[in-house]
């Protein structure tokens, strides 16, 4: 993924950029079933390319560190409702555009992302804990 700051973005204690994809396996050696993806039956919604990787290995952050969520979803299909079980986000920057912005009042529980788009979450988690995040869309 290429990252591409917006004007005057603060820093941060921590930042991750992650790539939600669909996974279309077809047989030994062959390219993915075109029956599948036509569906929009994944074999797996991944991060990153790898299935359940961040329960094997979190991604790190203290409590109290404000955490930056680059995401990308590349699709080729479903929608994309990326959420931090456990926390809410205070900075949501989706295409290009601030949906809310640090500060504003309120907050958001998923950042929405259409395949092909991108955007930014920000979230400060005040507890030690594990902090899952998924695709709040739960058919994946």
């Amino acid at each position: 993924a290429v990252i591409i700051d917006p004007p005057g973005l603060a820093p941060v204690d921590r930042e991750y950029v992650l790539v939600q994809s669909e996974l279309y396996l077809g047989a030994d050696s062959q390219p993915g079933d075109l029956a599948t993806m036509q569906a929009e039956q994944p074999d797996a919604v991944v991060f990153n390319g790898y299935v359940a990787q961040y329960a094997h290995r979190p991604l790190p952050a203290r409590a109290g560190d404000r955490i930056r969520f680059w995401v990308l979803n590349a699709g080729p299909n479903r929608t994309s409702a990326f959420h931090v079980v456990g926390g809410q986000f205070d900075t949501v920057y989706r295409e290009g555009r601030w949906q809310l912005r640090p500060g504003d009042a309120g907050g958001a529980q998923v950042l929405d992302l259409v395949p092909a788009a991108g955007g930014f979450v920000e979230t400060v988690l005040p507890e030690a804990g594990d902090y899952p995040f998924v695709s709040h869309a739960m058919v994946e």
